[in-house]
């Protein structure tokens, strides 16, 4: 063994040496770049925690100190874009909605075209700024991308569905537009007697017949005498017909001779004919209406016919609006910088027809403690916002969620307009709200993303079946997310199949295209040429006139 003027080492340990040093400054550095951001804006409530080490030090949002919450079903957990709102950049321009602006081509730079401003300090010369949407004080940490539209759609219905089925039973004038909680079965046999299918005589055996003066059988009598071989009588539609009848024959289809007293026919006699027998449109017991059936004027009828005073039916959805933005007028023209509400008056009607018992509008403007108060106290199943839900300085949809302890199942969707909705569950037992895009056209896309399936689960609708119609019409695309475009239905020319072309005035703060419309087109992102199919959703009313021509298509 060799001797040595100094100390032995091991080969590599100035290496190691060097690299523990380099090491140590990077924990400095990291730890300086922490103290930095903490005075300019803090680090997301799980890294402060993380750093606490249990020392008592009070959360962010003074008392928020619930814990993680966890996925309550698989479905709403694929759906959900992270559990609670401090996964959520803060960053106004990383989040401000595009729905304000056509696509420019550019996922995530502003609509003025100046270039994105940096989300956090650059560490060192050498350090790029953070990506757009990283959250302040954690760089490595990123909000995932929003569901896509299909998958949006899904995790509202599922969360519909996810309460226990409640059944009321409600007199037959209160029960149009609820849902049926039970399948409809014939309380008795439909007719429950033989009748007469119109006014005329009640015949047995072969003709001509003799007949007695007089009024004849009406409906509402009681049973009559059978009726002898070679007779007839006068009998009213809805009349119980004698036993033994062979045929009705009809009034105008008899001559009646009054000086011999027989009834002689113009047409040959076929047995049976006219005569509704019993049990012919159902037998008691039958199934009439399948549950999930919406109680409409003919399904009220027919209920009232089978025998039934009232009906099982499932409660229509409560719902809360509540309207926000200091910007918005409730009458007159435009002025200075504010604008007329058009949600508020678009909103209630809309909802009604999906169903749902909605309470007037509350304007509440860009008031946090309003806003917070008001979800805290509703009693409402659904809750429906409008504005608010990106990350500009008086939007406050997320801080109040956050501050409630709300869980996001939606925080955001792959759809054009409208991306900035979100869908969230205020607590375990309360209500649901679904935070619309303050622009018209994007709210529009919100109702139908997310409210209508979501409301057709709590009132226990079964889901609609989805179909496809040609678009005659080339419909641009945006690259990564699904479009909702105003569709309006045409007949085919010549033999040729019905379509749907697209309406201009489309854009997410119009609803002049929305107003002709008669559905709203799902485009792939990419966009369809002219002849491809395309998935469409109805609006639940029809265009009253046919005014789409012209400048709307």
């Amino acid at each position: 063994m060799t001797g040595s003027d100094g100390p032995h080492r091991e080969p590599g340990s100035d290496v190691r040496a060097a690299g523990s040093a380099s090491e140590r400054a990077r924990e400095e550095e990291e730890r300086a770049v922490e103290q930095a951001l903490a005075l300019v804006g803090g680090a997301d409530r799980s890294s402060r925690s993380d750093r606490s080490g249990g020392s008592g030090e009070p959360p962010s949002r003074g008392g928020d100190t619930r814990g993680h919450r966890g996925p309550r079903d698989e479905d709403l957990d694929a759906g959900r874009s992270s559990n609670t709102h401090a996964d959520r950049s803060r960053d106004p321009q990383a989040h401000r909605s595009s729905d304000s602006a056509p696509y420019d081509g550019r996922d995530n730079a502003p609509r003025d075209g100046r270039a994105a401003p940096a989300t956090a300090p650059a560490r060192g010369s050498e350090q790029p700024p953070l990506p757009d949407r990283t959250l302040p004080g954690d760089p490595a940490k990123t909000s995932p991308p929003p569901p896509s539209w299909d998958r949006a759609r899904a995790v509202a219905a599922r969360a519909g569905r996810g309460g226990p089925p409640t059944t009321i039973r409600l007199p037959l004038d209160r029960a149009p537009g609820h849902v049926l909680a039970e399948a409809l079965g014939a309380l008795t046999d439909l007719p429950s007697f033989d009748t007469s299918a119109m006014d005329g005589w009640a015949v047995a055996g072969p003709g001509p017949w003799a007949f007695e003066a007089g009024a004849g059988l009406l409906a509402g009598r009681g049973p009559a005498a059978a009726l002898p071989d070679g007779t007839a009588v006068r009998i009213a539609t809805g009349a119980r017909v004698p036993p033994e009848t062979t045929a009705v024959i009809r009034s105008e289809h008899a001559h009646v001779d009054e000086a011999r007293g027989l009834l002689h026919a113009r047409r040959s006699v076929v047995t049976g004919q006219d005569i509704r027998p019993r049990g012919q449109e159902c037998r008691s017991g039958e199934h009439l209406v399948p549950a999930g059936t919406v109680v409409t004027p003919a399904v009220l009828g027919l209920a009232a016919a089978a025998g039934y005073d009232a009906l099982p039916v499932v409660p229509r959805p409560r719902v809360d609006i509540l309207v926000l933005g200091d910007e918005l007028l409730n009458a007159g023209l435009p002025h200075d910088g504010l604008i007329r509400d058009a949600l508020g008056p678009m909103l209630g009607p809309w909802l009604r027809a999906l169903g749902a018992e909605v309470s007037g509008a509350r304007r509440l403007g860009d008031d946090a403690g309003a806003l917070h108060d008001a979800l805290a106290s509703s009693d409402a199943d659904l809750i429906v916002t409008t504005g608010g839900t990106a990350a500009g300085p008086v939007d406050h949809v997320h801080p109040v969620l956050d501050a409630l302890g709300a869980e996001l199942l939606v925080d955001g969707v792959a759809v054009r307009p409208g991306h900035p909705m979100l869908l969230a569950r205020l607590s375990p037992d309360g209500p649901y709200l679904v935070g619309l895009p303050g622009n018209p056209l994007a709210a529009v896309s919100g109702l139908l993303t997310l409210a209508e399936p979501l409301l057709a689960g709590i009132a226990g609708r079964p889901a609609q079946d989805p179909y496809r119609a040609l678009v005659h019409a080339e419909v641009h695309g945006h690259p990564h997310d699904t479009r909702l475009v105003p569709v309006v239905h045409r007949p085919g020319r010549a033999g040729g199949r019905d379509h749907v072309a697209p309406l201009r005035y489309n854009g997410p703060a119009m609803l002049r295209g929305i107003a002709a419309a008669d559905g709203l087109a799902v485009v792939p992102p990419g966009g369809v040429r002219s002849g491809t199919e395309v998935e469409i959703l109805d609006l639940p009313w029809a265009p009253a006139t046919p005014w789409t021509e012209g400048c709307f298509t």
